[in-house]
């Protein structure tokens, strides 16, 4: 029987992105993420308004698609125009601007999304609109005749990558004093859900220089239904300034830290639950999205040396509150009061807690106020570039000389030096050492914190001591067996070291723990199926992260070597093409080098076997934006 024909329709094409979104979010991160959160909500709310449905997020991108034209382009100019307001007050170069492109064409229709050239053609168009401005092709500008206000120049015709025939393309835009007709009013068709915006989070070493901000699809759990199971919301900052924002999600990151050293309870990651934030939320909605049945939800209000906190612990299922209090205290109390939290919570819900977790319960890792305070401050620079990374080491540097025995300032320390080696890899032998350096200290001062044995397990990693770094990862998920990254990095270690079958079972157990988890989970389980040789499952979850994360060079390079596997050697080609249009110094020599395979033959020569095939090219090693 030959295969069912996929089925395709005719859409009108809205693909939206930010222009200089690199730029912006190198010389402020935090600034340019708010402002890209409060446009895309406004873009997805005139995308839906005007009888669109919004699709696919990938990184600071949109695609939707619509019934007709008309509502595609009155939607693109509306857009246009309220992003144009939002930033009149803004000086050129902080303004956060989106190019729009708009085609008419036909597209496959497959699990709720579009594909082919009809989507492949507003992307192109995108690309050459101006910031700000509207690109349409001929097909729209045909369709479209006079029945908008709006004034079109023809640019001629435009050759696009990838798109066989060259591109007729138009400019759009508002005549002067002319009003847009209102939204058409059509039935209300059952539209996908949309997934909240994820901010990279403690790893952000695979993010850097992407601008990767993922809208991620959440794993559906198994039930664990003898285990509680909760999710700690973002605590809400009261105070008038934004800047204490890094207090109160280190509150709420450090609740969730201790929470999840119970074996007995199952708590969602901090990944998962910042996508809540600064959102009005409905308890029931987010135990239902998370798959936990408790909640807890507060507010931190921090005026000099005092602190409130107002902390509630809700069962999703039924809306009831189980337990509320409020703290207002010194600063110096801060420790106590966490602690007060974690054991009311633990309390509430019934929690067996083993001989080991009595006993690391409560465990407070500097009881310096102000070395704590500068400990939080670092971290805020791990969701950036290398070179926040280097402000974080200078802060966690300042918290250790303030307090010489703080774990925690040595094991973040480690990681900024190990972000320093993958992003791009580094090859300076003080990085490795400075990694391995801080991560013995930590684990030295406290054999109990898990943050110390898998920022140890990175350094491991990092000099390619497989078997060592799969010991300090098993001992992080052993201490923190409710910690995800923890989890996804250990099998991660273990797909890197030729051990797929655990490596799986690991990364699947980190998705439940994250639920909105970000892109790379869905690399190490692709990589999972691949050396256990399901190539079908690899190359569709590889593809998934390609379209959120079309710059991990890791991604294309196995999706390369899967293609020749299965015959595709033209798509296989394609892979390798643009590995080496986005780093044009890939090459096997270069894969070699930073290739952190476990050396042997059947890890190694079925890889670059493979690589081969598809086209790289023999060369020798430098430098890339993103390591393997």
């Amino acid at each position: 029987m030959g295969a069912e024909p996929l089925e395709r329709k005719l859409a009108a094409i809205l693909y939206a992105d930010v222009a200089g979104y690199s730029r912006l979010t190198g010389e402020d991160e935090e600034g340019t993420h708010r402002a890209l959160s409060a446009h895309l909500d406004a873009i997805t709310a005139s995308i839906e308004k005007h009888n669109g449905t919004v699709l696919h997020f990938a990184g600071d991108a949109v695609l939707s698609d619509f019934a007709t034209v008309s509502d595609a382009l009155i939607c693109a100019v509306t857009v246009q125009q309220d992003l144009k307001e939002r930033n009149k007050d803004l000086s050129d170069d902080r303004k956060v601007q989106f190019r729009i492109g708009v085609n008419l064409g036909e597209v496959i229709v497959d699990r709720g999304e579009i594909y082919g050239d009809g989507v492949n053609v507003a992307a192109r168009l995108e690309s050459l609109a101006e910031p700000g401005g509207i690109c349409i092709s001929e097909s729209v500008r045909t369709s479209i005749g006079n029945n908008l206000p709006l004034d079109y120049e023809f640019w001629g015709e435009q050759e696009v990558k990838n798109i066989a025939e060259p591109v007729k393309a138009y400019s759009a835009e508002l005549k002067p004093g002319a009003t847009l007709p209102a939204p058409s009013v059509r039935p209300q068709a059952q539209r996908p859900i949309r997934h909240p915006i994820v901010v990279t989070a403690a790893a952000v070493v695979l993010l850097v220089g992407m601008g990767v901000i993922a809208w991620l699809q959440p794993w559906v759990p198994h039930e664990e239904s003898d285990k509680p199971s909760i999710a700690v919301l973002p605590f809400q900052t009261l105070s008038d300034d934004p800047s204490q924002d890094y207090f109160s999600d280190g509150v709420t990151n450090d609740i969730i830290t201790d929470l999840s050293k119970f074996s007995n309870l199952l708590v969602i990651a901090s990944h998962s639950v910042f996508t809540y934030k600064d959102k009005p939320v409905n308890i029931k909605d987010v135990g239902r999205e998370l798959g936990v049945r408790y909640v807890l939800e507060g507010t931190i209000q921090k005026s000099a040396n005092r602190v409130r906190i107002n902390a509630q612990l809700i069962d999703a299922t039924t809306n009831r509150h189980l337990w509320a209090d409020r703290y207002d205290f010194e600063l110096d109390d801060i420790f106590r009061v966490q602690d007060e939290i974690t054991n009311t919570i633990v309390t509430s819900l019934q929690v067996i807690l083993t001989e080991d977790e009595q006993g690391r319960a409560g465990v407070r890792h500097t009881e310096v106020v102000e070395a704590y305070d500068l400990f939080l401050r670092g971290r805020t620079y791990l969701r950036g570039t290398k070179k926040t990374h280097l402000q974080a080491r200078k802060l966690f540097d300042q918290a250790i000389e303030l307090d010489p025995d703080f774990a925690a300032a040595y094991a973040e320390k480690s990681f900024t030096y190990f972000s320093s080696f993958i992003m791009p890899m580094s090859r300076d032998p003080k990085v490795v050492k400075g990694a391995l350096e801080a991560a013995e200290r930590a684990v030295a001062l406290d054999d109990a914190l898990p943050l110390a044995h898998a920022r140890l397990a990175w350094a491991y990693f990092s000099t390619r001591e497989h078997a060592k770094a799969i010991a300090a990862a098993r001992r992080a998920v052993a201490l923190g067996p409710n910690d995800a990254e923890a989890h996804a990095q250990l099998g991660n270690v273990l797909n890197w070291s030729g051990k797929p079958e655990e490596g799986k079972l690991y990364v699947e157990r980190a998705m439940r723990l994250n639920p909105h988890y970000p892109y790379y989970y869905l690399f190490y389980l692709g990589q999972s199926h691949y050396l256990l040789e399901n190539r079908e499952e690899a190359i569709e979850l590889m593809k998934r992260v390609m379209t959120r994360a079309p710059y991990f060079l890791p991604v294309r390079r196995h999706l390369a070597v899967l293609y020749t596997e299965v015959g595709l050697l033209k798509k296989a080609k394609a892979q390798t093409a643009e590995v080496l249009r986005i780093f044009p110094g890939a090459s096997i020599e270069d894969s070699r080098a930073r290739c952190l395979y476990r050396r042997t033959p059947k890890l190694l020569t079925r890889f670059f076997a493979g690589l081969r095939k598809s086209g790289m090219p023999e060369g020798k090693a430098g430098e890339e934006p993103m390591s393997m």
